[in-house]
């Protein structure tokens, strides 16, 4: 099925590829909608507020114990930055009150997971990851409740105006790994899920392929909870070797099933040495680098990413909250991606709180924090931060992604390390992007 589009019935499209003149409608018309009390979104927008007990709530929710992909460490990390900045007198003068979810991968348990932020009053979702924006964000809009830092797995989440998102998502990681393709390899193999999110991942590496002068990737489904990959790691790899006079690249973005890709992976390159590995942080990270024996799988492979390697310094006030906190967690690990946005999804939740300067803690007053041009340094891990009602990328269905920079990484010894200094600026190829 290589090269195959499947058209699929569901409530989850993801609009901002297949057709980004309406998502950013969609996004205006939401704006406009959510500017007036009087006309409201759902109810009253922004009425949930502060807990009985004078603490601020807030949700963060993630998949755990799925066949799928995981992300335990999220929410464990959220109860401990809770613990560790209620030790310190909370967020001026306020404790955080932080409650969790499981949203299992499933689409209808999504959407309970941001039904109970609605019951408990929540003032912001923060710091999650789940596959169905399309699903829960317009229930968060219905109560105005803000969506901050999410994985960026979905296109909805650039496209909702609730949504602040701290990195640029599967977009820019694929569109920055694209872009170094281009210039490194031969044929390129893209196997990715057989799903609705994985139709969105081809357009966006090719976007890259295509800024730098090369042909389309193989387009290679597989499914996202399988428990072998050898039949999909043997194709990609005969399309990879294709042309003996340039070192062909298999790309698996299989999310947390990429480790058994590589495993079977593994095994089928020993008739094809010459091959060589590339993926996206999300897919493989440290984590799963000292999982499966690094080196030996990895070694060579190139990762785009949203933030410097972990044992950069700028990751030291994050790391103290781990060994204060969560020493022993182990499902928290500062290696971990979804632990690295959750505490920059925290600090900006904190800072626009602070920027309030005093009063009741409600959404409406949070997203007006953060709408009202508030810039949020996150100490050299991102670009400084704000959200715009339209950024840059409107034109191409992302309205909200404000953050187009990637890092390029290298597994070398087992070890990821930084392949180039700095970030790479993804703008321009984004923008080009046949995304229809």
């Amino acid at each position: 099925m290589s090269g195959a589009r499947h058209i699929r019935s569901s409530t989850f499209r993801p609009e901002g590829v297949h057709r980004p003149a309406r998502a950013s409608a969609r996004a205006a018309a939401a704006l406009v909608a959510c500017a007036s009390l009087a006309v409201g979104c759902g109810a009253i927008p922004g009425t949930t507020g502060s807990s009985g007990d004078g603490a601020i709530t807030v949700m963060t929710w993630a998949p755990e114990g799925t066949k799928a992909t995981n992300k335990p460490g999220m929410p464990a990390f959220a109860r401990a930055y809770a613990r560790w900045v209620n030790a310190s007198g909370g967020i001026g003068g306020r404790q955080l009150k932080v409650i969790t979810c499981n949203d299992r991968n499933d689409s209808v348990t999504a959407v309970q997971c941001a039904d109970r932020a609605v019951k408990e009053n929540a003032v912001a979702v923060v710091g999650s990851y789940s596959q169905y924006g399309d699903t829960f964000l317009p229930a968060l809009e219905g109560a105005g409740i803000p969506y901050i830092g999410g994985y960026g797995v979905t296109n909805a989440e650039f496209t909702s105006p609730l949504s602040y998102p701290v990195n640029g998502g599967q977009p820019t990681l694929l569109a920055g790994l694209g872009r170094e393709l281009a210039r490194t390899c031969g044929p390129v193999a893209l196997v990715r899920p057989d799903s609705i999110a994985g139709d969105e991942l081809p357009p966006l590496l090719d976007s890259g392929l295509k800024a730098g002068r090369h042909p389309s990737a193989d387009d290679q489904l597989a499914d996202d909870n399988a428990t072998e990959y050898a039949g999909q790691s043997e194709k990609a790899l005969k399309y990879a070797t294709a042309d003996i006079t340039k070192r062909g690249c298999v790309v698996p973005a299989l999310g947390d099933r990429t480790s058994t890709f590589m495993d079977s992976f593994r095994r089928a390159r020993e008739d094809y040495p010459d091959a060589r590995t590339a993926t996206v942080l999300g897919s493989v990270d440290q984590t799963v680098i000292n999982a499966t024996g690094g080196a030996s799988t990895y070694d060579g492979s190139y990762i785009t990413g949203w933030y410097p390697v972990t044992s950069d310094a700028r990751w030291a006030p994050m790391k103290k909250v781990i060994s204060e906190q969560a020493f022993g967690d182990n499902r928290i690990d500062a290696a971990d991606a979804g632990v690295q946005t959750t505490w920059i999804a925290y600090t900006v939740f904190r800072k626009a709180v602070e920027a309030l300067g005093g009063g009741e803690v409600t959404a409406a007053r949070v997203r007006q924090s953060l709408n009202d041009g508030l810039k949020v340094s996150t100490g050299g891990l991102t670009p400084t931060l704000q959200w715009k009602f339209q950024d840059v990328l409107a034109s191409v269905g992302y309205p909200r992604l404000v953050n187009r920079e990637v890092t390029l990484q290298v597994v070398r010894d087992g070890r990821l390390v930084a392949a180039r200094k700095g970030f790479i600026d993804v703008t321009s190829t984004l923008a080009e992007a046949d995304l229809n």
